[in-house]
C-alpha cells in the first residue's frame, strides 16, 4: 500500500501546490523584490517553497543549448540514436565539423534521472562527442516489456556499447560502475570490436567491504527479504507500468534526505530568507538544485533487490562470483581497455578505496594502462560536478580519454 498511500497524498496536495506554483511564477522569484511590503515577500517566498517541495516524476530538460569549443560558442541539439524499452542513448550533437573522442556516459540508475549529470555532460562536451544513457522511469514501462534485473542491466550496457560501435570510451558515475566493469569484462572476453578504448569509473561501489559507509551499512543491516517486504510496491494502475513491482523513487529520496536532514532543512530555511532579503542568486542556486533533486524515478524491484544482494551483501564482483545469465564475469579478461578510477576524499556514499578496488580486479592490465586519482576536499557529488570537478578531476579524465583514443586510433 506504500505507493497507493503516496499517490493519495500526492493527489490531495496537488491543488495547493499548483496554486502556490502559479503565485510563485506570477509574482515570485526576483520579481517579488518589487513589492514594498515585507509580508508580501514572505508570502511569495512561502508559496515558492511549497511549489518547490513537490516531487516530479518526469525527466527535467538538460537545457544544454550550446557549449564553448576552442573559444567559440557551438550549438548543441539532443537526438535519440538508440532506444530500448528501459532506456535510450541520448546524443548531444554539436554543430561542429571536428572529430572528438566519442564517450558513453553511464548515468546512475538510483532514483534520479540522467539530468543529475547535467554538469558532467556540459563539461565533457567541450572536448568530447558525448552520449548519455537516458534511463526510463519504470512506472512508465509496461509489464509486457519484461523483467529488468542486474543481468538485464549489464547486458543492456553491452548492447549500448555495441550501438556506440568501435572506438568509443566509457565513463560511469557512482552506482553503474559495477555494471560497467562487468559489461566491459564480458565484451573483452568475447573480443567484441565495440569494447571501449578506455573505462573511467568514478565514485562507485566496486568493493563495499572497504571502508563501509552508512549506505553500505544500511544495505547489510537486513536480509534481502526485509527490503522486499518493506520497500517494494506495485505501480498504480493509472500508469503505463501499472502493477509492475518497483522500488519507488520517493522512498529512495526519503532515504537520502534522512542521511543529511539537518542540512536540507537549513537549505530550505536559507532559501526562504534569501528570497525575502533579495539575495536571488543564492536562492536560484538552491531552487535549481532541488528541482533536480526532487525529480525522482522508480527502479524495477528485481534490479534494486539484486543490487542490494550482489553488490552490497555478497560483494560478488569483488569476490569473483558475479554471474550474468549463468556466465561468470572475469575482469581479468580486460587487457586492452585503459582504466581510470576517481574517488573523493570526503565521499560518504562510496568511501575511499571502494572504486580503487577495480585495479586489482583488472589484473591483466599493464601498469601504464591503469591510473587512480583521489580528489582532495570533495564529497560524492564533487567528484563529477562543481569547481573541483572542472579544475581537478576533469583535466585528468580528458587527458586519459584522449590518450586512449590516440592509442586505439588507426595509424
Amino acid at each position: 500500500m506504500i505507493y497507493e498511500s503516496f499517490q493519495a497524498y500526492s493527489d490531495f496536495t496537488t491543488p495547493a501546490r499548483l496554486l502556490a506554483e502559479i503565485a510563485a511564477k506570477t509574482a515570485g522569484g526576483p520579481r517579488q523584490s518589487l513589492f514594498p511590503y515585507d509580508w508580501v515577500r514572505k508570502a511569495l517566498a512561502a508559496c515558492e517553497l511549497v511549489a518547490l517541495a513537490g516531487l516530479r516524476h518526469e525527466r527535467p530538460a538538460f537545457g544544454i543549448d550550446s557549449v564553448t569549443v576552442g573559444g567559440k560558442e557551438v550549438a548543441v541539439t539532443e537526438e535519440v540514436v538508440y532506444a530500448t524499452p528501459f532506456g535510450s542513448l541520448l546524443h548531444f550533437r554539436k554543430a561542429l565539423n571536428l572529430r572528438q573522442p566519442r564517450v558513453l556516459l553511464v548515468a546512475p540508475l538510483s532514483g534520479h534521472f540522467a539530468t543529475l549529470l547535467r554538469a558532467t555532460v556540459r563539461t565533457l562536451l567541450a572536448d568530447h562527442d558525448v552520449t548519455v544513457t537516458d534511463w526510463r522511469n519504470l512506472r512508465d514501462v509496461p509489464v509486457s516489456a519484461g523483467r529488468f534485473g542486474m543481468d538485464e542491466y549489464i547486458l543492456q550496457l553491452v548492447e549500448f556499447m555495441g550501438a556506440m560501435g568501435r572506438g568509443a570510451h566509457l565513463v560511469a558515475v557512482c552506482q553503474p560502475t559495477v555494471g560497467a566493469l562487468a559489461a566491459v569484462a564480458l565484451m573483452a572476453e568475447d573480443k567484441s570490436p565495440a569494447t571501449p578504448g578506455s573505462m573511467t569509473l568514478m565514485a562507485g561501489p566496486i568493493d563495499t567491504r572497504i571502508n563501509p559507509s552508512k549506505v553500505n551499512e544500511l544495505a547489510t543491516r537486513h536480509p534481502v527479504e526485509w527490503f522486499e517486504n518493506n520497500l517494494i510496491a506495485k505501480v498504480p494502475r493509472r500508469y503505463a507500468g501499472g502493477t509492475r513491482p518497483v522500488y519507488p523513487g520517493f522512498v529512495q529520496l526519503a532515504a537520502f534526505m534522512s542521511m543529511n536532514l539537518e542540512r536540507h532543512v537549513k537549505a530550505f530555511v536559507d532559501f526562504f530568507h534569501s528570497r525575502v532579503e533579495g539575495d536571488h542568486a543564492k536562492a536560484e542556486a538552491t531552487r535549481s538544485f532541488y528541482e533536480e533533486y526532487f525529480a525522482v524515478m522508480d527502479l524495477s524491484a528485481e534490479f534494486y533487490l539484486e543490487t542490494i544482494k550482489t553488490v552490497f551483501q555478497e560483494h560478488a564482483l569483488a569476490r569473483g562470483t558475479l554471474e550474468v545469465k549463468g556466465r561468470r564475469v572475469d575482469p581479468g579478461a580486460i587487457t586492452r581497455t585503459m582504466l581510470l578510477t576517481v574517488e573523493g576524499e570526503r565521499d560518504d556514499i562510496c568511501s575511499v578505496g571502494q572504486t580503487l578496488a577495480a585495479h586489482e580486479l583488472c589484473s591483466r592490465l599493464r601498469p601504464y594502462m591503469k591510473m587512480h586519482h583521489m580528489q582532495a576536499g570533495v564529497g560524492h557529488y564533487g567528484v563529477f560536478s562543481g569547481k573541483r570537478w572542472e579544475t581537478g578531476v576533469y583535466p585528468l579524465v580528458r587527458d586519459w580519454i584522449h590518450q586512449a583514443d590516440h592509442r586505439s586510433s588507426p595509424r
